[in-house]
């Protein structure tokens, strides 16, 4: 009896053994221990070991049957472990919306900008009629005038001083305009602009006009005639040369026009700094009108020089017609009225059987 393990009562489940894949395996608080035991002496190498079967398919089947399946490409329409459901084509979709809206946004932009671009072709053209309009009107001063009113001055010195004078009115007109746009109001940025333009070409188209009085180069023609040359130079900016004649149809029908609304163009992008908030683009424009009239001055006599009639040689000429409404130029740019049409005076284009406001 000794020597003899005495075997333990089959009702006590905590001592008895249990046989699984040939590895005996105990339970209750000795099978416990000796789990502990193996976890400690086994080495921890991060990967889970492989039951070992001996052999029995059956006993493998649980094992294989609680095994995941490997990755597969999913089905169509079929759904993924957390429920989602794939739908086909769902991504292109999205992708061809996105482009769609985006394709309709810079539709939107380009007609956009075609639009401004159309209403500023429109009112460049309207600008340059007005300047068209208003080119007969000016009043110019012969050369007799001019001597009477200023006796001691030779031909120089009295380009000299009509060079001063007009680049001091178009400053006076910059200041001016600059001033009106001291507290910027965006609808009334281009009347402001046009009124200026109008200004400044009315009192440098008189000041060509003088200039080739002054050298002895008057154009032939009529008054009308004799404004197109004017308007020419001022396009040109250079001087005329009287032995070619200008046919006013021709002038009037596609080039000048074209020349014309290149210049306007021109000033109007090189005026747009003197609409400055708080009485800085009176300056700018002050500055920047005296120093472009006298740099158009300076070409334009500079043509005229060269072709200079002196006066001893002059034949007697006639004097100057002068226009039945003369309009003062520094007028254009006066604070006048909104017109019934909503329009400033400057943009408004005259209409037959109406008075223009410069008739009023």
């Amino acid at each position: 009896m000794h020597g003899t393990d005495a075997p333990e009562p089959a009702g006590q489940p905590g001592q008895a053994d249990r046989h699984t894949g040939g590895r005996t395996r105990r339970s209750g608080p000795a099978g416990r221990f000796l789990g502990r035991r193996r976890a400690r002496s086994t080495p921890d190498t991060g990967e889970t070991p492989a039951p070992t079967h001996s052999g029995d398919p059956a006993a493998a089947a649980p094992d294989a049957a609680l095994t995941p399946a490997p990755d597969a490409a999913a089905a169509p329409g079929a759904p993924d472990p957390q429920g989602a459901v794939a739908v086909p084509g769902a991504v292109d979709t999205a992708d061809g919306r996105n482009r769609t809206v985006r394709a309709r946004g810079a539709d939107a932009v380009r007609r956009g900008l075609q639009r401004s671009a159309q209403s500023a072709r429109a009112g460049v053209g309207h600008l340059a009629d007005r300047i068209i309009d208003i080119a007969p009107r000016v009043p110019v001063r012969d050369l007799d005038t001019l001597r009477r009113q200023f006796p001691d001055l030779g031909p120089e010195e009295l380009a000299d001083k009509l060079i001063t004078g007009a680049a001091a009115a178009t400053a006076t007109v910059g200041a001016g305009v600059g001033a009106a746009a001291m507290l910027p109001v965006p609808p009334a940025m281009p009347a402001e602009l046009a009124a200026e333009i109008t200004g400044v070409a009315a009192i440098e188209l008189k000041l060509i006009a003088e200039l080739h009085e002054v050298y002895g180069l008057r154009p032939p023609g009529t008054l009308r005639q004799r404004s197109v040359a004017y308007l020419t130079s001022w396009t040109e900016e250079r001087g005329i040369d009287i032995t070619k004649p200008t046919s006013v149809n021709a002038a009037l029908g596609g080039r000048l026009k074209r020349e014309l609304r290149q210049q306007i163009m021109k000033r109007t992008i090189r005026n747009l700094p003197n609409l400055m908030p708080f009485l800085i683009g009176a300056a700018v424009g002050a500055v920047m009108n005296r120093r472009d009239t006298t740099k158009l001055a300076e070409r334009v006599r500079s043509d005229l020089r060269a072709r200079r009639v002196p006066w001893e040689a002059l034949p007697a000429l006639p004097p100057l017609e002068q226009p039945a409404d003369p309009i003062d130029p520094a007028a254009e740019t006066r604070s006048r009225p909104i017109t019934a049409t909503g329009k400033p005076p400057a943009l408004e284009a005259p209409r037959p059987g109406k008075p223009t406001p410069e008739d009023t």
